[in-house]
């Protein structure tokens, strides 16, 4: 059995910070089919790229393990995050009344 078999529990991305898990049950070279367990699965299997998984572990528990340190690991960050977002709104109003300022200047000027 190949080590990617050996291994057919998948991290997929679901949005920043967070990751599905999967479980593969056919791969090739270029493509993995499998299910989502915590989902409601209505319909055939679901087919990906393998270069959409994140990545693979042994087991269901290995997965979601992964899953919630790594979420520990994102939520660290959260307050630089935040506050770099407010730096970064801030730098956006400046530039907006930059902008506006010298219009109305060029405006009186013209």
């Amino acid at each position: 059995m190949s080590e990617r078999m050996e291994r057919p529990w998948a991290l997929m991305r679901h949005h920043a910070g967070w990751a599905d898990i999967f479980h593969i049950e056919n791969e090739t070279a270029d493509s993995i089919t499998g299910f989502y367990p915590d989902r409601e699965t209505v319909g055939p299997p679901v087919n990906y790229s393998v270069r959409a998984i994140l990545a693979r572990y042994p087991t269901l528990e290995a997965a979601r393990s992964a899953r919630e340190g790594a979420v520990a690991e994102w939520r660290k960050h959260d307050a630089a995050v935040r506050d770099a977002e407010t730096r970064l709104r801030e730098a956006e109003k400046a530039r907006e009344d930059a902008w506006l300022k010298s219009l109305r200047e060029a405006a009186e000027m013209g």
